[in-house]
Parts: C-alpha cells; sequence; structure tokens
C-alpha cells in the first residue's frame, strides 16, 4: 500500500470518527447518510396494547420531528389502520404480486408518519419464490432515507412470521402485562427465539399496570426466568405504561391517546419512550438500510428444519 492510499484510509478514518461523535446515537452508512433504525414490537399473545403503543410511538416520534414507517405485520389481524382512521386501497400483498410498487401503497396517516399496511399476501411469505424475494429487496431499497425510524407492529404469538420479523430488527421490544399468561407466553417467544435462533437481546415494555412496582415485578419474574434457563441473554426493562382509561378513550375516537390526550399519564410514558429511543445507542450489530433489513428477513424464510 503506497503513501498516499494510507493516508487517504487514515483521513476517511478520522472523518467517520467525527461524524459518529456530533451523532453518537445515530447509525449512519459510509457517505453520512442517516439510517433508520427499525423497532419490532411483539408480544407472546394479543391484547396485551400492542398495536396501540405502536400507533402511539409513532405519532410521539413525530412530535419530536422524526420521520416513522409503520410496517403493518400483524397478520390476520392487522389493524393499525383502524387506530389510525385510514382505509388503504391497497396493501403489502399487491407489491408481493407485483400489481403496485411499494411507494404507491405508502399510506399517510400523520405528517411525518406512515404506514406499509398489512394484507392475505404477508400470510404466505414462507412460500415466497426467489423472483418475488428479489423484487421485495429492490422496493424495500427504494424507500432508504424515507424514514429515521421504522417500527414493525408483529402478531403476536410464536407464528414463523413473527420470528422473523422480531429477528430482522434492530431492536426487539416484548410487550407484556401484569396477567400471567402474559408473562408466560412473553418467556415463551422468548425461549424460542433464544434457544432454536440465537437471538439474545430484548427490551421489555410493561403495559396496563397501576404503577411502576407492578411493572417491575413483571420484569423480575421475566429476567430471573431468562437468566435461569435462557443463559448468555439479556432482557432490558424500557419501563412501563399505566393502566389508562383516556387510552381506551382515544381508541373509540379513530386518534392515538398521544393525539387526544397529550397530557394523559400513558402519553406521557410514551412521550418518554420515544425520547429514550431517539438518545440511546443503535445496536452494534444494527443501523442497515432497509434492504438490509429486508435481507435479513428473506434470510430466515427458509423452512425451520428441527
Amino acid at each position: 500500500m503506497d503513501q498516499a492510499s494510507s493516508l487517504r484510509k487514515i483521513v476517511k478514518k478520522q472523518a467517520e470518527g467525527t461524524l459518529k461523535k456530533r451523532m453518537p446515537n445515530k447509525a449512519v452508512n459510509e457517505s453520512g447518510k442517516r439510517l433508520p433504525r427499525v423497532i419490532a414490537v411483539t408480544s407472546g399473545k394479543g391484547g396485551v396494547g400492542k398495536t396501540n403503543i405502536v400507533a402511539s410511538l409513532a405519532v410521539a416520534f413525530s412530535k419530536l420531528d422524526q420521520r416513522v414507517l409503520i410496517l403493518d405485520a400483524d397478520l390476520g389481524l392487522a389493524n393499525i389502520d383502524i387506530i389510525f382512521g385510514v382505509r388503504p386501497e391497497y396493501n403489502i400483498s399487491h407489491v408481493i404480486s407485483g400489481e403496485k410498487s411499494l411507494s404507491e401503497i405508502i399510506f399517510e396517516v400523520r405528517p411525518q408518519v406512515r404506514i406499509i399496511p398489512a394484507g392475505s399476501g404477508f400470510e404466505n411469505l414462507t412460500a415466497l419464490t426467489e423472483g418475488q424475494k428479489l423484487h421485495l429487496l429492490s422496493e424495500f431499497e427504494a424507500l432508504d432515507g424515507v424514514a429515521d425510524f421504522v417500527l414493525i407492529d408483529t402478531g403476536a404469538g410464536i407464528s414463523a412470521n413473527v420470528l422473523y420479523f422480531n429477528m430482522a430488527a434492530d431492536d426487539c421490544v416484548v410487550i407484556a402485562t401484569h396477567e400471567p399468561t402474559s408473562i408466560t407466553d412473553a418467556y415463551a417467544m422468548m425461549k424460542v427465539m433464544s434457544t432454536n435462533h440465537g437471538m439474545k437481546r430484548y427490551k421489555l415494555l410493561v403495559n396496563m399496570v397501576k404503577d411502576e412496582g407492578e411493572a417491575k415485578q413483571v420484569y423480575l419474574t421475566l429476567s430471573q426466568a431468562v437468566d435461569r434457563f435462557l443463559k448468555g441473554t439479556v432482557l432490558e426493562y424500557l419501563g412501563f405504561i399505566p393502566q389508562d382509561e383516556k387510552l381506551r378513550a382515544a381508541v373509540l375516537s379513530r386518534k392515538t391517546v398521544m393525539e387526544k390526550y397529550p397530557e394523559a399519564p400513558s402519553s406521557q410514558r410514551i412521550f418518554s419512550q420515544a425520547k429514550a429511543f431517539i438518545d440511546a445507542p443503535v445496536p452494534l450489530d444494527g443501523g442497515g438500510n432497509m434492504k438490509f433489513f429486508m435481507q435479513r428477513f428473506l434470510h430466515h424464510l427458509n423452512p425451520i428444519r428441527r
């Protein structure tokens, strides 16, 4: 290697270091372009308020001047559009079939908040042809630069699609309540992903509890089980969202609680979570672009052989 080449590498490395110092918690690519942080929000069972949290978190990000893209991956029960009071004409199944491009089905539901609606085509993702996979990759590649945060509203439980979305994201946020069935199912999901797929990092957000004491009891129960039976697995406590009747009232009015009741206790907690995500470091193996996220997802689509 000549001196000029060595010098160029040193200068490039110093420039990248300077950029990272200026944006310590923001993933950037080689050109200094901001990359989206992909967060999967999931649960071991339904009825824990997962989709409400996704929608409200998206609005909270937008209030903090962040662009958000929601991928509705709650197969069979897709309802993120209902919470926002919209009815998209097209969904991801039309992209898979080649009828529409991804940019044509993306629906803006609020300023700086857009959704990729789910559809019946998502139910057959494990049977995608190689051509369909390549087509999806090219479509997602075109989304680079359109969002600061990508929120994936997964289905509940441990179906293949749910597991794969969780593993492809930069962060996996598990939603649980104080109910024993919710705690048991949350642990079961983490056990499958940790034992069968080597996924070792999770974040816990406890929903619908009366106070932080109750939330931390949920975390203690889960973390003790994880420490004892899932060696090398880390469960991080994100915080809690209190039981709040205003959240239910907001849903009935087809609005998020962040919009309808911004001063409500649940809104304040969700807003704090959004700020925490903005300030938090990106995982060491995260920070890829949208094409990279879809590559990771499609990589897991091969049938699992047990």
